[in-house]
């Protein structure tokens, strides 16, 4: 019954998934996800009785392993089938159709069923589900918002289970990463259904397959990119992976997935294979749009945080194969990052499905899964000799054993070369003004090694003999950690006194980088400055909540400033609602604050800034995450729309765009000071 019912609910989701000319009006934008059906009285009081019987097994099981670690870590394997119907059944996200035999309703019963399977099951300490092969869900609980979200996994015949030490086995598995596509519907209920009964576009003999469900439909950015590594994280404590042999997979909207992963996290794959979807903002807009684009000069700038072609030069450092078919529209993706890495110095293999459209040839999987299974036969190179890497942010500023730590100007294009040529490191930079050099190994001994940093030579390394470990590391000569910052345009080593505030990786901004993290939202309880601002502040508010939980799935949390705590500043990103009046916590740090100036009777800033109460973690004024719901409607639109600040007129209506007319706006230095023409030049 379960695969008549998802076979039809995946033929009506993957007809949703459709973007357009048509979706080019910003004042007349579509609802993501869109509302549900109307599901019949007696049907939701059938699942309604269901979901209570599940809630209170699930309040059973805790009270039953009370106290043990182990099982309570399981928890969010059965809470995921509790969400799951719960926000189908609160927030109208229940979809029927007679044509494809979608019927979440019905789907609700099936996951139910297996929530209370699993609630017995940990109540009874013998959870059968984490010793099970072939089709998997797991769940998780995010560090972002404290959500629980839910993951695929396809567990091999041969995997076995007795062999129980994750770490240290040398019968680990190959894992391959699935990223999927835009689905505007698939949404908790459905994906757990499709990962139960759907092996996926490849699956390979004695490969784990791991499917993110990257918190619906965001092509894994911004916290959709977090969860990749918040899954990869719990698979790998959970089961035996080959941390050398990871791959990169996905097709449409996860292959622009793929192809973002591949440029910003070189080091952690052995290799990509990114199919079709897109690779950057303004030309697959023109292509596959139609649509002119018409950004403002700061978000031309923030392009270049999730433009794959701008970072298209790091393909260097993995072996990568695209596929795109013959007749599909989303072949541009390819093309373009074919086109800019070629101008790197870079080529790959770009694979064309004769005859097809959005889709995979019979012929074309093979010659890809040949591709990767030969690449995988060497284990990714941890220790290159020869690296190369760009970047625009310190967001993405590391590779094997090269940190960037310092930008002359985030934004702009900064480039490290480094060259390992045995007894001497040469290192050629661009647009870099700190990094640092972290351990290397040497099979032959070079006590004495050399540094040229951009024709500058550098004091002399002394190595010192690294023993084998039980890592199975070989014994030889290494390094241990050395920084190197330009000063007055001379390279200087070693420590320097504190500069101060500055930008550093991952406290460089923008105002998205908040809701990477750990975050809280803070509610103000006092008297606003005028009633129009107090106003604005309410309505963002609950717009910023509303539209997390309906984009990055999870509920916002949130307490009132009066209620803040010191663990509160110590571990989370503060996002402050209000001014310095209705606000406490805001009116605490107001002095230490920028731009305080610019609240006004009708304007009031968005930002984002170092804590002074915590310099180590963030403050936000003002602002959820910054794409509206036009940019829903197509994953290249989503990318961030503010930079570190703007100051925004309430008296111009929030729109699908923007949350009212943007003033001002513009970047911190990297001492997070204000620059000249708020950094457009």
């Amino acid at each position: 019954m379960l695969r008549v019912l998802v076979v039809g609910l995946c033929l009506f989701v993957c007809q949703l998934h459709a973007d357009g000319p048509s979706d080019n009006v910003p004042d007349n934008v579509r609802s993501i996800p869109p509302k549900g059906s109307d599901i019949p009285a007696d049907v939701q009081r059938e699942l309604r009785a269901g979901l209570t019987e599940l809630q209170a097994a699930i309040a059973q099981a805790e009270k039953a392993i009370a106290g043990k670690t182990r099982l309570l870590e399981l928890l969010p394997d059965v809470l995921i089938y509790e969400k799951a119907v719960r926000w189908a059944l609160d927030y109208n996200e229940m979809y029927l159709d007679e044509k494809s035999k979608r019927n979440d309703a019905d789907v609700a019963k099936v996951l139910l069923k297996k929530g209370m399977e699993r609630a017995k099951e940990l109540a009874e300490g013998e959870p059968s589900w984490i010793t099970a092969k072939g089709l998997v869900v797991r769940g998780y609980r995010s560090k972002i918002d404290g959500s629980v979200q839910p993951y695929g996994l396809v567990i091999p015949d041969n995997y076995d289970f007795k062999d129980t030490d994750v770490l240290n086995s040398r019968n680990k598995h190959r894992l391959d990463v699935w990223w999927h596509g835009r689905y505007e519907n698939n949404l908790e209920l459905s994906f757990i259904a499709e990962r139960q009964r759907n092996r996926g576009e490849f699956s390979q003999a004695g490969v784990i397959t791991v499917h993110p469900f990257g918190r619906f439909s965001n092509a894994n950015k911004f916290a959709g990119e977090v969860d990749t590594f918040e899954v990869l994280y719990h698979v790998m404590k959970n089961y035996r992976i080959d941390d050398d042999r990871i791959v990169a997979r996905g097709f449409s909207m996860g292959g622009a997935a793929c192809w973002q992963y591949a440029v910003h996290y070189p080091m952690f794959f052995c290799a990509a294979a990114p199919g079709a979807g897109f690779a950057e903002t303004k030309e697959f807009l023109g292509n596959f749009q139609n649509e002119k684009v018409k950004p403002e000069w700061w978000e031309k700038k923030l392009w270049r945080m999730y433009d794959a072609t701008e970072y298209a030069g790091n393909l260097f450092n993995i072996p990568t194969i695209a596929y795109s078919g013959e007749n599909d529209k989303q072949k541009q993706a390819a093309d373009i990052m074919t086109k800019y890495a070629t101008a790197a110095g870079v080529e790959f293999p770009h694979i064309i499905g004769k005859g097809a459209g959005h889709n995979y040839t019979l012929d074309a999987k093979k010659e890809i899964n040949a591709w990767i299974d030969n690449q995988v036969q060497v284990p990714r190179n941890r220790n290159p000799n020869q690296i190369r890497f760009t970047t625009y942010t310190l967001k993405y500023n590391a590779l094997n054993w090269v940190k960037i730590l310092g930008l002359e100007k985030h934004w702009e294009r900064a480039h490290i070369e480094a060259i390992d040529s045995g007894g001497t490191f040469t290192f050629n930079t661009s647009g870099i003004t700190k990094f640092r050099m972290g351990n290397r190994r040497w099979p032959q001994p070079h006590e004495l090694n050399k540094v040229i940093i951009d024709g500058q030579e550098m004091p002399e390394l002394k190595a010192a003999f690294i023993h084998a470990g039980d890592s199975g590391q070989p014994a030889g000569f290494g390094r241990v950690l050395e920084t190197y910052r330009k000063v007055e345009g001379q390279w200087v080593a070693g420590k320097m006194a504190d500069v101060g505030l500055a930008k550093t990786p991952g406290l460089q901004g923008p105002i998205d980088d908040a809701f990477m993290d750990s975050f809280l939202m803070v509610s103000p309880t006092g008297k606003p400055m005028n009633e129009k601002l107090g106003t604005w502040v309410e309505a963002e508010m609950k717009h910023a909540t509303t539209q997390w939980r309906r984009q990055f799935r999870g509920d916002a949390p949130i307490k009132k400033d009066s209620e803040i705590t010191d663990a509160d500043i110590a571990n989370y990103n503060l996002i402050l609602w209000g001014d310095a009046k209705s606000n406490a916590v805001l009116a605490k740090i107001a002095a230490k604050l920028p731009l305080m100036n610019t609240f006004g009777d009708t304007t009031i800033p968005a930002m984002i800034y170092p804590n002074p109460l915590n310099p180590k973690k963030y403050v936000v004024l003002n602002s959820g995450f910054t794409y509206r719901e036009y940019d829903y409607l197509n994953n290249a639109r989503q990318v961030s729309k503010l930079p570190d600040y703007a100051v925004i007129d309430v008296t111009t209506p929030p729109n699908s765009r923007f949350p009212g007319k943007i003033v001002r706006a513009g970047f911190f230095d990297e001492l997070w000071k204000l620059q000249a023409n708020d950094g457009k030049d």
